[in-house]
């Protein structure tokens, strides 16, 4: 959780006494707590965990500071991929996960996480494709799973003209350069096009709509995607990535496996593998 003082009252609730951390890395803040959560796991600290992100659109301060700064659209949407890009509509959640160490019923599971940082890129909120692409070969490497496992990736995706072409070209060159010729199409898609952008939960809304969609055995359609933004056409061509616009069922060979970005604005970034 971002909050320090929530984090705690939820341990004191509980009555929770293992490890008690607060992540504050903006945009990226619940998606690090999970891969906190799983560290603690994996490191026998605890037998489980609670990773949880919150947003509350509770100042209006915050909302005119984010317009004259120019993050959020005008239209008041998330067009994640779409031409008429031009920043991000703001949203609310509150959404947990609960972990445990691996059993046999578990029904989803984290298989691995990294968490690094963009160091330096054009500017403080601009992304660095070169360290997009460390992180998911860097998560990939901690899952143990091979680029031709995925099928469905949830991207950060905020909808910006920016950083939506960086990020799926990062996808390109991390994964896609990976799979084989004759792989069938990963399915890429973006909550934010649905519910805005959660700020520090949008990590969190991002895995839980990637758990659904890999349960289910399905990709969701991207929600504001009329006519594709021109510059995601290279990391397109080949035809090892799809953009669904209507709901697509995931191939058969490897259904079962996923990846989920979240991206904080000052420069911590995350993914974590599903199964």
């Amino acid at each position: 959780v971002s909050c320090a003082v929530t984090c705690g009252r939820v341990s004191f609730v509980l009555g929770l006494q293992g490890p008690c951390v607060s992540f504050d890395t903006a945009c990226s803040a619940s998606l690090v707590g999970c891969h906190s959560s799983l560290r603690a796991l994996q490191h026998l600290e605890c037998d489980s965990a609670l990773g949880a992100g919150v947003n509350m659109l509770t100042d209006p301060a915050a909302m005119r500071g984010n317009a004259v700064a120019g993050f959020t659209s005008v239209r008041g949407r998330s067009h994640t991929f779409d031409s008429r890009a031009d920043g991000y509509a703001r949203g609310e959640a509150i959404g947990a996960l609960a972990l445990r160490r691996a059993y046999e019923a578990q029904t989803i599971s984290l298989l691995g996480s990294a968490v690094r940082q963009d160091g330096r890129s054009a500017s403080l909120t601009a992304p660095n494709g070169q360290a997009q692409q460390g992180l998911l070969a860097a998560a990939l490497a901690d899952a143990s799973a091979a680029a031709d496992a995925l099928a469905l990736s949830e991207a950060h995706g905020t909808g910006t003209a920016l950083g939506d072409p960086i990020e799926a070209g990062s996808l390109a060159g991390a994964v896609l350069s990976r799979r084989g010729e004759a792989s069938e199409a990963l399915a890429v898609g973006g909550v934010k096009a649905n519910i805005g952008h959660a700020e520090p939960a949008a990590g969190m809304t991002g895995l839980l709509k990637l758990a659904v969609g890999l349960a289910a055995g399905g990709a969701a359609p991207n929600a504001q995607l009329r006519l594709l933004n021109p510059h995601l056409n290279g990391a397109l061509r080949d035809g090892r990535c799809a953009l669904p616009v209507q709901a697509a069922a995931l191939p058969l060979a490897r259904r079962g496996v996923g990846g989920v970005s979240s991206f904080g604005y000052a420069g911590t970034i995350a993914h974590a593998v599903v199964r």
